[in-house]
């Protein structure tokens, strides 16, 4: 059998197997991804949402696609939803790492669960920490000299300020701006250089930084959610509203490779918990 007609033979497939989508969709897996967004996706696709996008594109028979973007404000709207000058359909179909339930876009059953990670750099005075608790019930003396990483938003932050460890907190922004870090590449520099001592970070990104320093030189404890501060979110793929058939494609895909997603995000070392029940989907979900 010739690699045309193999080519044919798997796209025939896929349509029958997964219903059919517009005729510029059928050959290519086409994804929005950021270029510099370790552990994620970069160009040289070597992050884990590369390679499951590998894995479903090798699986339909398509050739992957990337239409690279940095993952700023407007990056859905600019990616996922910016139809090409030419009129040949949108300039990609699938974001690879979204909440489930994400209102910027329709979400596909979730792929993984996971929660942030409290990192503390060893060597500095800390080493007796052992839970979030002991942090936060540390002595005004010993806590005050403290340099804690500090987002502009998000549940770390909740975190110090309901433990009045607002005044530790060094302030950063959640999308860098940077053409060259992104924050997970930051931070790991800055707990190296030792502009900051602690960082509360989404498990992937802390996941990244321990992949980045000297093994055991951090003291790694995942947050507990408690009332009024959540840290373990479910992670989904984003389409289209109204992209319906192409999210029936990947649920078929994510419930046929459950296994090799988790080996691939635990290849990364990303804290994983199992994904809890799914309430009853909206029309979007």
């Amino acid at each position: 059998m010739t690699v045309k007609s193999t080519t044919i033979k798997h796209l025939l497939l896929a349509s029958a197997t997964f219903g059919a989508l517009p005729a510029y969709a059928q050959d290519q897996f086409r994804v929005c991804a950021d270029p510099l967004n370790p552990p994620y996706s970069t160009q040289a696709q070597s992050g884990y949402e590369n390679k499951i996008a590998a894995l479903f594109a090798s699986q339909l028979g398509q050739a992957l696609y990337y239409f690279w973007l940095p993952e700023r404000i407007g990056f859905v709207r600019n990616s996922l939803k910016s139809e090409n000058d030419d009129g040949t359909g949108y300039k990609c179909d699938v974001i690879m790492g979204v909440p489930a339930g994400y209102d910027l876009t329709a979400t596909t059953q979730p792929y993984f669960h996971s929660t942030y990670v409290l990192l503390i750099a060893k060597g500095r005075g800390w080493d007796d920490i052992a839970t979030a608790e002991q942090l936060a019930q540390l002595p005004f003396e010993r806590r005050k000299n403290i340099k804690i990483a500090m987002f502009d938003r998000g549940p770390g932050t909740e975190w110090l300020q309901k433990h009045d460890l607002l005044e530790q907190g060094v302030p950063y922004q959640s999308m860098t701006g940077d053409a060259e870090h992104n924050i997970a590449m930051q931070i790991e520099n800055d707990l190296s250089r030792g502009v900051i001592d602690m960082a509360i970070l989404w498990g992937p990104m802390a996941a990244y930084v321990q992949s980045k320093q000297p093994k055991n030189e951090l003291i790694a404890i995942p947050m507990q959610s408690s009332e009024g501060v959540r840290f373990d979110f479910s992670i989904a793929m984003g389409v289209r509203q109204g992209d319906d058939e192409r999210k029936k494609q990947l649920n078929a895909l994510i419930d046929k490779n459950r296994d090799e997603i988790a080996r691939i995000i635990t290849g990364y070392n990303i804290p994983l918990l199992p994904i809890p029940p799914r309430h009853p989907p909206k029309d979007d979900d």
